[in-house]
């Protein structure tokens, strides 16, 4: 790579602009901590005497990928790792930056070491966005140390990170902040008259916290910006304090932000929640992970393509009648579109899940495709091809083949499968619903190595 010029020191103008920049941050911006004294939650990752804890108090850090949810850390943890390490911190963003950032980032820090024996620190936000060729970039300098990676990802790193990439780092997973976690954080943007809201004496009324804690869903920092415009819009009463009402912290929240990417692990997390709580006949639970996906708007043709699935795949027999259901659902969905559709998805989930259940069916279809794969594919048994010419019937063409309708009950016992898997059993009905009927007649017609002779009477050849 081309040499950089050596790295020039921030002139009295950067230095002002930047702190103006600083004072005029968002207030989540203004309140990260600067020690771990100040750091609130993942205890499990950065409490005393935790690997990364003594990694970065030692000066001594891997490269590293935090992996967690929106609001929970991770660009705070990177940033009070650098105020606490030797190492310089140089952050990007995959979404703003490129390849070219990247090389002058590794040209500047080949520089840095040559010169002062400093390490470098790359913060790579939201690192799931840099493509492969991106990633294949920074690869080498990871591996032999040019710089130390840090990398922030809401995605699960096994998919959005490349392999080799991965290998070379240490993976954390920080965890939703949970409310009493919120709290304290928002108390200490409350208290703190330095870089929160400690000079504009806010206080909140308690069913305003209480629904501010509910509706930040974990996200710190949904919750400091809801409170910073609540705070700025709201006129100091007589006392010179802020008094936040509900009102003002639900105009300021709007709207929920839930936990859900239509194209990340979120999404499959959250189809298996409903598909499992289905197959667990548990209505209530099979609602709410339906509701999840609908008001986060994922598409219901997607949501319904999965319950016609499993109309067949845990109901099947059991119940034919649940697979009508979700196909009657995928018809009232793109008939009358959404939000109208929603009921007729929800009278669908609600169905399945209170249907009996089987997979009768699917271990059934399991075992023949198996057997396709598996064992010769024989011709067709000659009685059971149709005689559509002379020549056909000539050579013995639908020769000996038994119509059912000639027979009591209208059925009669003749070998339907190439002689190499004759008595071969592949559907097994439970006992579950229709299928204990199924069962009892299958029992009855096959008999199961019992003498089931029958006698042909007129009708149809």
């Amino acid at each position: 790579m081309k040499q950089s010029k050596k790295p020039k020191a921030p002139d009295l103008f950067q230095q002002a602009g930047e702190r103006l920049l600083e004072h005029e941050a968002p207030l989540a911006a203004r309140v990260r901590p600067r020690n771990f004294d100040e750091f609130v939650g993942q205890e499990h990752i950065v409490g005393e005497g935790r690997v990364l804890r003594k990694s970065i108090d030692s000066d001594q850090l891997p490269s590293i990928i935090f992996w967690g949810p929106p609001g929970s850390g991770k660009t705070t943890l990177a940033n009070l790792i650098a105020n606490v390490t030797k190492s310089h911190f140089s952050p990007i963003s995959a979404v703003a930056s490129g390849v070219a950032d990247l090389r002058r980032i590794v040209d500047e820090a080949k520089e840095r070491r040559a010169l002062y024996n400093q390490r470098t620190i790359l913060f790579i936000d939201e690192i799931h966005r840099f493509n492969k060729s991106q990633q294949d970039a920074i690869l080498p300098y990871v591996e032999d140390g040019t710089v130390i990676l840090i990398g922030a990802t809401t995605e699960n790193p096994s998919f959005e990170v490349i392999s080799p990439l991965l290998s070379r780092c240490r993976v954390f997973t920080l965890n939703a902040l949970t409310e009493e976690q919120v709290k304290q954080i928002i108390q200490n943007a409350l208290n703190d008259e330095e870089r929160g809201l400690g000079r504009m004496k806010v206080e909140l009324d308690k069913d305003a916290f209480d629904f501010l804690l509910v509706m930040s869903n974990g996200d710190a920092r949904i919750a400091l910006n809801a409170l910073e415009l609540a705070a700025s819009t709201t006129a100091p009463s007589e006392d010179g304090k802020r008094h936040i009402k509900l009102s003002a912290i639900e105009d300021a929240i709007q709207h929920r932000a839930l936990l859900y990417d239509k194209a990340g692990e979120e999404h499959y997390n959250i189809i298996s929640a409903l598909h499992k709580s289905l197959r667990g006949s548990d209505p209530d639970a099979s609602l709410y992970w339906l509701g999840r996906m609908l008001e986060a708007g994922e598409d219901p043709l997607y949501i319904v393509r999965r319950l016609i699935r499993f109309a067949s795949e845990d109901v099947g027999m059991a119940d034919p009648q649940a697979l009508v259901v979700a196909t009657a659902a995928q018809q009232a969905v793109h008939f009358i579109g959404m939000p109208e559709g929603n009921l007729a998805l929800a009278q669908a989930v609600v169905y399945l899940a209170t249907a009996p259940k089987s997979n009768s069916l699917y271990t059934a279809y399991g075992r023949v495709q198996q057997d396709v794969e598996r064992t010769r594919n024989d011709p067709v048994p000659f009685h059971l091809r149709n005689p559509v010419t002379g020549l056909m019937r000539d050579v013995g063409y639908g020769k000996g083949y038994k119509y059912a309708h000639n027979f009591p009950g209208h059925f009669v016992q003749q070998q339907n499968l190439p002689d190499s898997l004759k008595g071969k059993r592949y559907y097994h009905p439970s006992d579950q619903g229709l299928e204990r009927e199924i069962d009892n007649r299958l029992k009855r017609w096959h008999g199961y190595g019992k003498d089931n002779r029958q006698t042909e009477k007129e009708g149809k050849p």
